[in-house]
């Protein structure tokens, strides 16, 4: 999966990716894994960053804790739990760098531990061309999720169908176990016949409960219905659920 954030005009800007797999791009330079995964055991993990451009690169990574509020809203603090060396990278055209993310502080191993990694470029340290009236330089970003995970650790999602103020049918799904889920797909269906869907990617973390639109081009009637999930490993479940 390749994912691209273009470059915005405007006040300063930061543009964020989230993404499940593959290579991230921003700009001309791109970030592989995307999405990190380390178990109890480890205790670092390599990060390679490429630059394609034709000018030298310097980019910089903020590393936050990241949680969500029971409704589902992220939040992201500063933590000291991790550190990445180099801290500024800076990468010479059509070269790459590997970088060393590092946990440094004991993993929890009653619950997975979530993290977001900001990669950022620095564009005061971009070349620019003549000056041609003001210009604001614009800073992009990639977030890339970190996921800690003890042994035993599993996601436990509850999908309830419920109404919107617009009476539009939409899901209340509540991660009751102690890892992340990421949904990928939510379909309701009745009699074989499709209802609504969900298609995209949201992640779902420990213990927070989001609203999740579902599309449809017709109204839906009340009454039962199947309900099928999918999430980002494949699996998935379906059951019968009541429309209200």
């Amino acid at each position: 999966m390749n994912a691209v954030v273009r470059r915005a005009s405007g006040p300063l800007l930061a543009a964020m990716a989230v993404l499940a797999a593959g290579t991230a791009t921003a700009g001309m330079f791109s970030v592989t894994p995307v999405r990190i995964y380390m178990n109890a055991r480890e205790r670092a993990v390599a990060v390679t960053i490429v630059n394609d451009g034709d000018s030298d690169v310097v980019l910089q990574a903020d590393l936050n804790s990241w949680t969500q509020t029971a409704d589902g809203t992220d939040q992201l603090a500063p933590t000291d739990d991790l550190i990445l060396a180099p801290p500024i990278i800076k990468i010479p055209p059509k070269a790459r760098q590997v970088v060393r993310l590092a946990l440094l502080t004991p993993p929890d191993l009653s619950r997975q531990l979530t993290y977001r990694v900001v990669v950022r470029e620095v564009p005061e340290a971009r070349p620019q061309p003549p000056a041609e009236g003001l210009r604001t330089p614009i800073a992009l970003a990639l977030s890339l999720p970190v996921f800690i995970t003890p042994p035993g650790a599993r996601r436990q999602v509850e999908c309830t169908p419920v109404r919107t103020e617009a009476n539009a049918p939409a899901l209340s799904c509540r991660n009751n176990g102690n890892a992340y889920a990421q949904l990928r797909d939510a379909q309701l269906t009745r009699d074989d016949r499709p209802l609504a869907r969900f298609e995209g990617g949201t992640y779902i973390l420990p213990g927070a409960t989001k609203l999740i639109a579902l599309k449809t081009d017709t109204a839906v009637p009340s009454g039962q219905a199947r309900l099928s999930l999918t999430f980002d490993d494949g699996q998935g479940s379906t059951t019968s659920v009541a429309l209200p």
